[in-house]
């Protein structure tokens, strides 16, 4: 457990950290280092280092890029592991009212966020943050009941940080959902939109998930982000959802993640449809980025449960309480189509284990 966050008085003088005259060595120095000015005290993490048990104590800056430590990562991994007997290959993101999803799984372990070493916690309503390993149709899985968003406060890093913790679970395939509204005028509510890309709007402003020091065991400095969502997995899809008769709902499409929490205006709406976009949300991107990073094969889809508002003399307002309302009408083919995918995906992953065509390839 961290320790409470110190209230003595904390000044940076010359690059050096002093509280009540001790020197401290912070791990990232203050972005102003040559200034002599009292600074808002660091936020302390303990760090369980692997191997022999012993703490490091790190300091965390307002404002630093400071993703967790591969150690930390595995802390919270290792935590799960031990407390369940299920090995899923398969991890799961529930968005805003999709989290019915978890409550299908047989033999489940449940760990509430906050039980959960280094996590977040979630705050939006919709979102029963809790972590849900367990059978689905057989098939292993780990399912984040709730994500978390930039607009709660976190870095896009910290938002992201729980695909790391799956990945080392030994998560080798991971499907990304959330609710969006449309902007395609083709698009209707209760539509099912496939994403084949998506714009990463933060990073045209120089910011990341994948910002700050890079640790290669995780992924590369450089990772590619074309293709980012597996083709093979979105024709599957298609084809689940044809079996199950929802296939007139399937759109494909791209994808942008705005900050919020304020909805978009007319004028936004508008610059988003000339750059191509066909959904807009609050989310994803980062988990797929770091997913992608990671190795991870991803599959992502946005259910449409509103429509963007691109006309100046419209009455109606976007709304939350609409979003959530759009995705329990929809919740039981939601479900019977993510179940259906998770069964596609696993006997390909097996059919790709025994040597035979897929388009998984085993770690």
């Amino acid at each position: 457990m961290a320790p409470e966050r110190s209230q003595e008085s904390v000044t940076l003088t010359n690059g050096s950290l002093s509280s009540n005259g001790h020197y401290v060595e912070p791990l990232m120095k203050h972005p102003l280092p040559d200034i002599d000015r009292p600074v808002p005290p660091p936020t302390p993490i303990t760090v369980h280092a692997s191997g022999g048990g012993r703490e490091v104590l790190e300091f965390v800056f307002p404002g630093d890029p400071h993703p967790y430590t591969y150690e930390v990562i595995e802390q919270s991994s290792r935590f799960l592991l031990e407390r369940t007997k299920h090995r899923p290959r398969i991890g799961i993101i529930c968005g805003s009212g999709l989290g019915g999803l978890a409550e299908l799984l047989k033999d489940k372990d449940v760990f509430p966020y906050e039980e959960i070493p280094n996590f977040p916690a979630s705050t939006v309503p919709g979102h029963a943050g809790r972590m849900v390993i367990g059978l689905l149709e057989d098939v292993p899985v780990i399912c984040m009941q709730g994500r978390f968003h930039c607009y709660e406060g976190y870095a896009l890093w910290k938002c992201a940080m729980p695909v790391r913790v799956m990945k080392l679970t030994g998560v080798t395939h991971i499907i990304v959902t959330n609710a969006a509204g449309g902007l395609n005028p083709a698009y209707n509510v209760g539509d099912i939109m496939l994403l084949k890309d998506h714009i990463n709007m933060q990073g045209f402003a120089g910011d990341s998930p994948l910002k700050g020091r890079n640790d290669e065991r995780f992924g590369p400095r450089f990772p590619a982000m074309n293709n980012s969502y597996d083709q093979r997995l979105r024709q599957l899809a298609k084809q689940v959802a044809k079996d199950i008769g929802i296939d007139q709902y399937i759109r494909e499409g791209v994808y942008v993640m705005l900050g919020g929490p304020a909805y978009e205006t007319v004028a936004e709406l508008r610059l988003l449809r000339m750059l191509g976009v066909d959904a807009v949300g609050m989310s994803t991107v980062p988990e797929v980025m770091v997913a992608r990073h990671c190795g991870m094969t991803v599959f992502a889809f946005s259910l449409i449960t509103n429509e963007c508002i691109t006309d100046y003399d419209a009455q109606g307002e976007a709304n939350h309480e609409e979003v959530i309302e759009t995705a329990n009408k929809r919740q039981n083919d939601l479900n019977l189509f993510v179940t259906r995918v998770v069964s596609s995906m696993a006997s390909e992953m097996t059919s790709t284990s025994n040597g035979k065509n897929g388009s998984v390839d085993e770690n």
